[in-house]
């Protein structure tokens, strides 16, 4: 699976603790394996239709959408409480 991480995404991500970004690592490693691992509780966001959320920790969240089979883009990262926010 490939990531594609919008520029607002990259800004965000920069803001993030160090070992936030770590974790992220981590987790999109296993998301480009198996975006369904049970290790990711990627969900969808009835709010945003087409778009889901998965889990960094239980604070820190990425919310995405598929822009094809083989390419998820990754389009906003944060905690919990403000990544839901319009």
């Amino acid at each position: 699976m490939k990531i594609v991480e919008t520029g607002d995404f990259k800004k965000s991500l920069k803001k993030l603790p160090s070992e936030i970004e770590d974790l992220y690592k981590k987790q999109t490693a296993i998301f480009q394996y198996n975006w369904l691992d049970p290790r990711l509780h990627t969900k969808r966001i009835r709010e945003l239709p087409g778009s889901y959320s998965l889990r960094i920790t239980r604070r820190y969240r990425v919310l995405f959408y598929f822009k094809d089979s083989g390419t998820a883009i990754f389009f906003e990262i944060g905690h919990r409480k403000d990544v839901y926010r319009e």
